[in-house]
């Protein structure tokens, strides 16, 4: 239960970003390097704060889950260590969603000028 809930957590820290960006660059159709760069930049630091905010909300409610010791500690701690150790994965998510679209943009705007350079 506790992967499930982790699992969520981290997948909608990436949607999150993902739309962002993808929005952004809809919105300013980006060519160069230069400017794919910069808009990445820009989303995402519109967006690190809310999904850093999700994250933390979940951790700090898992806190009192896992320094439980009454009854019902038994079931309720192994399933909160998974999410609450989890949680740094949100943090890499953070980081990776937009170095992935960032470098696949790129590459693609690469694509682009090559095609017609040879032209």
């Amino acid at each position: 239960m506790g992967f499930l809930a982790l699992f969520g957590i981290a997948t909608d820290d990436g949607v999150l970003m993902m739309t962002y960006i993808g929005e952004r660059f809809d919105k300013e159709n980006p060519q160069t390097i230069e400017d794919i760069r910069r808009e990445t930049i820009t989303a995402a630091a519109r967006r690190v704060r809310p999904a850093l905010m999700t994250s933390a909300t979940t951790i700090l409610a898992l806190l009192p889950v896992l320094t439980s010791t009454g009854r019902g500690s038994d079931v309720m701690v192994p399933m909160a260590i998974p999410s609450f150790g989890g949680m740094t994965f949100s943090l890499v998510v953070l980081l990776m969603v937009p170095v992935l679209f960032c470098m696949f943009r790129e590459f693609a705007a690469g694509r682009t000028l090559k095609k017609s350079l040879k032209q």
